[in-house]
């Protein structure tokens, strides 16, 4: 009878054990910490059950980071207590995939009135708009005095939008080239461009063109830009199907799109750098990564990271620690945390006292393999500690890709992102590759999108919103790898692909 007894106590308290375990789990990360050469940083969660927050921003006067959530809020967490608060909600945002309130600034000067810019897409009808605003910031903390400083053509991709204000209190707003194949080349148009603004909006007189916001144009879609303490900035940016890059930003250079992407290391591309001065980036990756937020490391409460760039990534699912050369003109080294851990990154913020801010993106148009997980998206913190209670990871040093031949692993490197590791896509923006008639079918189609690309075309009598980029620049052999591998996967199966049939529409 007593153990009778005995069975049914516990049997009624293991709900509460489940409970209690789940709860746990629940507020801590996967990971407790990251070791590094000397310091180790605790990684902590201050902040879940985001949606989407696009920029952080750090508000000195009122110990908080502020951030936009794409949808169209501004909220502020209290790094005292991590409560977190609406500020506003900013009613004119269009927000559609990538489209929404995007990048912030905060300009909070001693004893003199503080800013906080806004970049954001709206629609007017039936045409898209990308718009950078400025803002009273009050010290508690609010909005007022909303001011239009420039509004530019924008699309349903490519709207860029990172802004900041650099140690030289000029304002500059990154563009993207609204998709357009000439904009970005355009001297006179606003997109695809790094502009240069006056605090009110005006045109800089010390501006390189004179009467134009133009501070240096060629670019396809920035999505990180900050600065380091003297002033030099540096853009992070999505590459089409390679080359994504990291410029250093100089002004009256043009970083090459379309004209060239990324290192200048084809035929083609020499021939147009030898007639076209070209500004080459200081870094590159293909397979692309899709760097997002970028932020500069200058503390020595982190010995290891001092004068490196913090770069956030959405397809690799990790931070980047780039290593700077003392004149911060090249990158001398690179690491890598959390890859495919905590999800895609979107933005990084380095606090005055050696604190690391990042924040997550899975509640996005684009989720990947395992997420959004139940409490994303988060705000992180690293912090220095002399303490460690849980599972330590190191930085992993960047792999350069050898040259693949297998027909997953290159699926994996170049395709996955968009068609998802099951081949079953995104609804209405990529298309499903099961049972697919132009996958199954006549080969010679299939190899036409893999070489050439697909854009504003539907696919088996659907219209998908996302483009298919060209992937000519793989070799023959790792075209037909990946055809055949699609072709033979995902609910398929098509006989393999011959060289001859590829190198007839080469």
């Amino acid at each position: 009878m007593m153990k009778r007894k005995i069975y049914i106590c516990f049997a009624a308290i293991l709900p509460f054990l489940s409970s209690c375990l789940q709860q746990r789990e629940k507020e801590q990360p996967i990971i407790s910490a990251v070791q590094l050469d000397k310091s180790i940083l605790s990684l902590t969660r201050e902040a879940t059950n985001l949606h989407v927050p696009w920029d952080l921003q750090f508000d000195q006067l009122n110990n908080a980071i502020i951030f936009s959530e794409i949808g169209g809020t501004i909220r502020r967490l209290n790094l005292t207590d991590k409560t977190v608060t609406l500020i506003d909600s900013i009613e004119d945002v269009y927000h559609q995939r990538t489209l929404g309130l995007l990048g912030m600034a905060l300009y909070q000067p001693k004893n003199e009135q503080a800013y906080l810019y806004l970049s954001y897409t709206s629609k007017k009808d039936s045409t898209i708009y990308s718009n950078l605003f400025r803002y009273n910031y009050s010290t508690k903390g609010t909005l007022s005095e909303p001011k239009l400083l420039l509004q530019i053509p924008g699309n349903t991709g490519h709207n860029g939008s990172r802004v900041i204000v650099s140690t030289d209190k000029k304002v500059y707003w990154a563009t993207g080239d609204a998709a357009s194949d000439t904009f970005a080349q355009d001297s006179t148009s606003l997109n695809g461009k790094i502009l240069r603004l006056e605090l009110d909006g005006s045109i800089p007189d010390d501006n390189p063109i004179k009467n134009s916001y133009v501070y240096a144009w060629g670019f396809r879609n920035m999505q990180g830009l900050c600065h380091s303490p003297s002033g030099i900035l540096y853009t992070s940016e999505h590459g089409d199907a390679i080359e994504d890059e990291v410029n250093l930003i100089k002004p009256l250079k043009n970083y090459g799109w379309p004209l060239i992407e990324g290192m200048i290391d084809t035929e083609k591309e020499k021939a147009t750098a030898a007639i076209l001065p070209i500004q080459e980036p200081i870094k590159s990756w293909t397979p692309v990564i899709a760097p997002s937020g970028m932020a500069y490391y200058g503390s020595t409460m982190i010995p290891e990271w001092n004068n490196s760039l913090i770069l956030a990534t959405l397809k690799n699912q990790s931070l980047r620690i780039l290593k700077l050369s003392a004149d911060g003109g090249k990158i001398i080294d690179e690491q890598v945390l959390f890859k495919d851990q905590l999800g895609r990154l979107r933005s990084v913020l380095t606090l005055p006292n050696g604190d690391v801010y990042f924040c997550s993106s899975n509640r996005d148009w684009n989720p990947q393999k395992g997420f959004p997980k139940p409490e994303d998206d988060a705000i992180y913190r690293l912090r220095v500690t002399d303490q460690v209670n849980g599972p330590v990871i190191r930085p992993e040093k960047a792999q350069v890709l050898a040259q693949i031949k297998d027909g997953k692993a290159l699926y994996e490197s170049y395709c996955a992102s968009c068609h998802k590791s099951d081949g079953k896509g995104l609804d209405k923006t990529f298309p499903t590759l099961s049972k697919s008639a132009l996958v199954i079918g006549d080969e010679k189609p299939l190899l036409h999108v893999l070489l050439h690309g697909l854009q504003d075309k539907p696919i088996n009598g659907v219209r998908y919103e996302g483009a298919m980029p060209n992937f000519a620049f793989l070799k023959d052999e790792e075209v037909i790898a990946i055809a055949d591998y699609i072709r033979q996967n995902f609910d398929n199966s098509a006989p393999p692909i011959s060289l001859k049939s590829l190198t007839s529409i080469r």
